[in-house]
């Protein structure tokens, strides 16, 4: 395992893994939210953070996220390794090496709200739309020290 910086050549994987976790995770989106998002996210988001990705132990990519200061603004793992620790380590990676402490999360996604939380995080805000001003309830999260579970 090793986690290391992508190249806008890795775009279409990481696009891939968002689309597959999305599908499996967030019921709540349209195909038409999805694939407004997927433009989005390859044209703009991905740009506009620090990426990184989690590599098998061949070149792989199984997982990634997107950090931005101390917000840990995108995380999503291909379905086929959900629950094996993948986001787990890349959220403890995000936190030693960059002082993660703060994260949004769908309202309509309690799995991974119930993620978060477990690895030490705590509701402290909500919207009521996303950042496009869609009807998408957002729970902001931040890292309670007193309550961070002990990395893996």
């Amino acid at each position: 395992m090793q986690i290391n910086r992508p190249t806008k050549d890795d775009y279409p994987r990481l696009i891939e893994i968002w689309e597959n976790a999305v599908r499996a995770t967030h019921d709540f989106l349209s195909q038409d939210d999805i694939t407004g998002l997927r433009g989005l996210i390859l044209d703009q988001y991905f740009d506009a953070v620090d990426l990184y990705v989690w590599r098998d132990d061949g070149p792989n990519i199984v997982g990634f996220m997107g950090l931005q200061g101390q917000k840990i603004e995108m995380l999503f793992v291909d379905p086929k390794v959900m629950k094996q620790g993948v986001g787990r380590t890349l959220i403890d990676f995000a936190i030693s090496n960059h002082g993660a402490k703060l994260v949004d999360v769908n309202a309509q996604n309690p799995g991974a709200l119930a993620f978060y939380q477990k690895v030490g995080f705590k509701v402290v805000g909500r919207s009521e739309t996303d950042g496009e001003g869609r009807p998408f309830p957002i729970l902001h999260l931040q890292l309670s020290p007193e309550n961070r579970a002990v990395p893996i």
